[in-house]
């Protein structure tokens, strides 16, 4: 941005504060962009680990990815609503030849706010498949201890039966 100022043939000098203040904005959309990158190598990192070994502390990560998640869309939010009133509004610090300008950084805060909706869904699918997969576990553990229970009760029963003192014997 600097160096973008300091040459006087830059279009920050030549069109205006309006087109300063759509740079300075659009810097600043662009790094939620490389969040979001930063943010989906998380995502797939995490669900490989998730698929290989379930545990608690990957569990954890993933709700730390999405208070992060969370704590993006809560910070891009408003920068769209700026954006749009900057947009929509006759404003007089606007001028009309840079209204462009504040169209397509409009689009790109609302491809940031899709990006982290499908993240959110995402992080949700992945919480979701940590407790399947924990499910499935017990359910497995479940059917060991069924057979085992299935093959003792009865014998229990019969040693029950003959280990109490009967007169006659059944």
């Amino acid at each position: 941005m600097r160096k973008r100022i300091k040459t006087s043939s830059g279009k920050i000098r030549t069109l205006g504060t309006d087109y300063l203040l759509f740079a300075i904005m659009d810097i600043i959309v662009d790094n939620y962009f490389i969040l979001l990158e930063n943010l989906g190598e998380e995502v797939e990192k995490y669900e490989t680990e998730l698929i290989d070994n379930a545990n608690k502390d990957i569990l954890n990560r993933i709700y730390y990815l999405k208070r992060e998640n969370l704590l993006l869309r809560n910070a891009v939010w408003p920068v769209r609503e700026l954006v749009s009133q900057f947009e929509k509004t006759d404003s007089l610090l606007i001028k009309k030849k840079n209204i462009i300008y504040y169209r397509d950084l409009y689009d790109h805060t609302i491809q940031v706010i899709d990006n982290v909706e499908i993240y959110r869904d995402l992080l949700s699918g992945l919480i979701e498949l940590y407790y399947t997969n924990t499910g499935n576990k017990t359910n497995e553990v479940m059917k060991v201890l069924t057979i085992i229970s299935t093959i003792f009760i009865p014998l229990t029963f019969i040693a029950g039966i003959y280990g109490m003192n009967f007169k006659y014997m059944p």
